[in-house]
């Protein structure tokens, strides 16, 4: 029996979007079950540029980490690494960095489980989202039925046919709801959204102390040291106890031991982009809440209505931000045909302080999670780090997927299997060792999340993908 699923409460990623049960499972039972391959935009290259371009294969690296220890080893600041967007941890990732370093010195980087292909020279940088998307080749393992047995082949395939099926007629045909993924806040624990809570609201000692001591789902040194900096704040001996791979809340520790009371700067510690992350995931849960109370409205997210917002698709699939148009009793039925062409889609709120709202319904959803989350009256306007503040922007409220497949695969020895696999079945998990694997593939546009497509067809809960 699953029991309430604690983490996607907090991050507001509760309901689907049809009814029905899944195949349940398990990803990442093993780190080469999860593949991702970003779709780069074109890299002009150039003899003469400044830039070092790689492609660089991760397996099982965070990427924020992963970037702090490639700086450290080409002798330069992490702020001179560029990349379109992080990735899963517990994977096997391909994806472009730009360096500003020599060839030479990045060619010659020796990390453990990295390999570094030298694409060549280049005058241009990257940024978050510059990519057109993802490439995705993930295993479920452990199939299984709601009361917990296990899940044939079969079973799972027909299963998956028939969501599939429903999501189409509910939706749209290779659409689903565009949910924002468990890894934009943290697996195990979802920080970065409390975190961003108290940005906005310039608390920065609120901030620092629950970055670095806010108890989550983690290994026994990890939940030690953050406990012991609960009890007894900001100490030497919690110096001493950190386990040696937490990297950032060591950095902070250390600048509050040596300027008591610097709480911001104790704050930009954080990597640049880490520190936007803390604001665009509270907006996150924001927009996650906004389709999970027009799913239980009975209001269609695909299908504008009065009120709606809409947006302009570009060639890529991606949103065009500069400019929304309202859906208004005379433009529904032309915006709804667009709509449908994929021209258009209905969009949801990352709310800032100068974001395009919806009138009618629409506008009265959003304004109630906002509400509901006591977030009502924030201006989004952060004075102690200006550049974390927000105008706010929208997001499609679902997005497309493509080349999608998917096959059974072999059951895999126990032996070559993670920790988490052979601990086996906690109490609340769906998933069977003795269950059908399933492989999917598919491609998704930059911004959207596998884990969100596949917990559309698994239905379990948020720690097993």
């Amino acid at each position: 029996m699953v029991s309430e699923d604690i983490l996607a409460s907090k991050i507001g990623l509760v309901g689907y979007s049809t009814h029905g049960s899944g195949i349940g499972g398990i990803l990442k039972a093993r780190v080469q079950d999860f593949r991702v391959e970003e779709i780069s935009t074109k890299i002009t290259l150039d003899p003469k540029g400044r830039f070092t371009a790689a492609s660089i294969t991760l397996t099982n690296w965070e990427t924020n980490r992963f970037v702090t220890k490639l700086a450290a080893a080409c002798g330069i600041s992490r702020n001179r690494i560029f990349f379109a967007g992080t990735k899963d941890k517990r994977a096997v990732t391909r994806q472009i960095f730009i360096i500003d370093a020599p060839q030479k010195k990045v060619a010659s980087v020796d990390l453990p489980d990295v390999e570094i292909e030298i694409l060549g020279r280049t005058h241009q940088k990257i940024g978050f989202g510059n990519h057109k998307g993802n490439r995705f080749t993930i295993i479920a393992r452990g199939c299984c039925h709601a009361d917990g047995s296990p899940m044939t082949a079969v079973e799972a395939i027909d299963r998956i046919e028939e969501i599939e099926a429903d999501m189409s007629k509910e939706i749209g045909t290779n659409l689903f709801p565009n949910w924002i993924g468990p890894q934009r806040f943290g697996s195990g624990r979802p920080v970065t959204p409390v975190v961003g809570e108290h940005v906005i609201r310039d608390e920065w000692k609120e901030a620092v102390m629950t970055y670095i001591s806010m108890e989550g789902e983690e290994r026994e040194d990890v939940s030690k040291f953050r406990k012991h900096v609960r009890e007894n704040g900001i100490t030497e001996e919690s110096l001493e106890i950190i386990p040696h791979w937490l990297g950032f809340e060591r950095e902070m520790i250390g600048h509050l031991l040596s300027n008591p009371e610097d709480w911001i700067g104790a704050f930009r510690k954080l990597p640049k982009n880490l520190q936007l992350m803390t604001v665009h995931s509270l907006q996150s849960v924001v927009f996650n809440r906004t389709i999970k109370k027009r799913i239980d409205s009975n209001i269609p997210l695909s299908k504008p209505i009065i009120g709606d917002l809409v947006g302009r698709i570009d060639e890529n699939g991606q949103l065009e931000t500069t400019s929304f148009t309202g859906v208004t009793e005379r433009t529904l039925n032309r915006i709804n045909r667009n709509c449908e062409m994929g021209r258009l889609v209905v969009t949801g709120h990352l709310p800032g302080s100068s974001s395009t709202k919806p009138t009618d319904e629409p506008g009265k959803i959003e304004y109630s999670v906002l509400k509901e989350m006591e977030l009502g009256d924030e201006n989004w306007m952060v004075k102690g780090i200006s550049r974390l503040s927000t105008k706010g922007t929208r997001r499609p409220l679902v997005t497309g997927f493509s080349e999608f497949q998917y096959e059974s695969v072999p059951i895999a020895g126990d032996e070559t299997m993670g920790t988490e696999w052979r601990n086996g079945v906690k109490e609340g998990e769906l998933w069977h060792p003795e269950g059908a694997c399933i492989r999917f593939r598919f491609t998704l546009p930059s911004g959207s999340y596998a884990t969100t497509l596949l917990r559309e067809f698994m239905r379990c809960p948020l720690n097993q993908l």
